[in-house]
């Protein structure tokens, strides 16, 4: 029997609490976040009936790139996620630039939706709009998730666990009262979309559904993460593609002016459920938008903690709470990063980084897949045990996939993107003789 890989250190300090329902609530609140409530009318305005049938076969795509995710993390048991799978099938600087792109991109998504959260309530209570109320409301936010976080891993997962409930029940019952509710004329498929306007609306699918490829990130946290894992990320998609393809069919067939809406489940929630429907979609977007600040203060953190548990970044970085045993220099860091992006308010420019960072997490993953079934990895990485049939027909699909999003990138993206990239180059060289400096002065005392 071989030895357990380098890339699944041994006694990181981390505690094993989340199961693979855990896993799973992680995956959820990732991919089911604003776009749920805000995004059916942008689909109906392009392709009209033709959105939900598209619902459903982005869902399809995306499975088939979940599953590639499924088969690389069932080798593995420590935290990272894609910066490991990369690491182990093409060395230290590929998965730096992942690593990094995934820390980064976490940040300023946490930085976008905490800003979206105090948008929303502000409708409610306009003193958040603006000014200092706004900032101390998303630091207050922040903080609080910032300490759950580093109170322990079990309480962050059953916040998350409450958050996901609290999300999906609002949907839920969208869905279960609306269906009663369609008008079958509102679904008729009255033309053939172009294939641009399917492009266009495709395109803007694949990054709804996107967010459960941080699903692997907390594996160092997880029971049987080579069992778990695999589970969540197949679960989460499954969920995901059932309810938004549902959710969009109520949506289409209950409102008649839904490609016009700017609160379309909202809208069609008051039609047959009254101001009480229209406040629980409201509550839903609320809680959604929450719970996706929950994932990404724990996938963001964990990204950094593994960068410095692997030796790519500073062991200040991988210190963890003698008590908690969680990543505490990690969270915190995270933290006031996310908390200055959001306060400086130039998180939608930073967005723009998360274009090309999931189609290079996408592709990096896919492809080790298939590197690492080589013959020269015998031994080095852990069997898998879970494995995608069909040989590398699945995998080459997905990565297909993955690069006919670049197709669709706008140029702005690109830009993003690529200086991103070149960021990521400029640190790794700063840390890695910062490491090896370090290391020096040990040596000599």
């Amino acid at each position: 029997m071989s030895s357990p890989p380098a890339t699944t250190p041994a006694g990181s300090g981390l505690r094993r609490e989340l199961g693979r329902w855990d896993l799973t609530a992680v995956g959820v609140n990732q991919v089911i976040g604003g776009a749920v409530f805000a995004q059916p009318s942008l689909y109906a305005a392009i392709v009209g009936g033709w959105s939900p049938w598209l619902v459903a076969v982005v869902g399809l795509a995306s499975l088939l790139i979940a599953l590639s995710f499924a088969e690389v993390s069932s080798r593995f048991d420590g935290t990272g996620g894609p910066y490991l799978y990369t690491r182990a099938a093409f060395g230290r600087f590929a998965a730096f630039e992942v690593g990094w792109m995934l820390w980064f991109t976490r940040a300023a998504s946490w930085a976008a939706v905490i800003n979206v959260l105090a948008t929303a309530l502000g409708f409610y209570s306009p003193a958040l709009a603006s000014g200092w109320p706004r900032a101390a409301f998303i630091s207050t936010i922040t903080v609080t998730i910032a300490a759950i976080n580093i109170r322990g891993i079990r309480q962050s997962s059953l916040v998350l666990n409450v958050l996901t409930v609290g999300k999906l029940l609002p949907l839920v019952i969208f869905v279960a009262v609306g269906i009663f509710f369609i008008d079958p004329a509102l679904l008729v498929l009255r033309h053939s979309p172009s294939l641009a306007e399917l492009s266009s609306t495709g395109l803007l699918l694949i990054f709804a559904f996107g967010g459960y490829e941080v699903i692997p990130v907390p594996a160092g946290e997880a029971r049987d993460p080579r069992r778990a894992v695999p589970f969540a990320l197949i679960m989460t998609i499954v969920i995901v593609s059932l309810v938004m393809t549902l959710v969009q069919i109520v949506a289409l067939g209950t409102l008649p002016g839904l490609a016009a809406s700017r609160t379309p489940l909202a809208d069609a929630a008051a039609l047959f459920m009254g101001g009480t429907g229209a406040a629980l979609l409201t509550l839903g977007a609320v809680l959604s938008t929450t719970g996706n600040n929950m994932g990404q203060a724990l996938s963001g953190s964990r990204n950094l903690f593994a960068l410095a548990e692997q030796g790519d970044l500073p062991r200040v970085f991988g210190w963890v709470h003698p008590q908690f045993r969680t990543p505490v220099n990690a969270i915190l860091v995270t933290s006031a990063v996310s908390l200055a992006l959001a306060l400086s308010g130039r998180y939608s420019d930073l967005a723009l980084v998360s274009a090309i960072s999931r189609l290079l997490v996408y592709v990096a993953t896919c492809a080790s897949v298939l590197r690492l079934r080589s013959a020269e990895f015998s031994g080095r990485v852990n069997p898998p045990t879970f494995v995608v049939p069909f040989g590398p027909v699945i995998p080459g699909a997905a990565i297909a996939i993955a690069v006919a999003m670049l197709a669709g990138a706008r140029r702005e993206q690109l830009i993003a993107g690529i200086v991103s990239l070149l960021v990521g180059a400029v640190l790794y060289l700063i840390a890695v003789r910062s490491i090896r400096g370090g290391a020096a002065i040990e040596n000599q005392l």
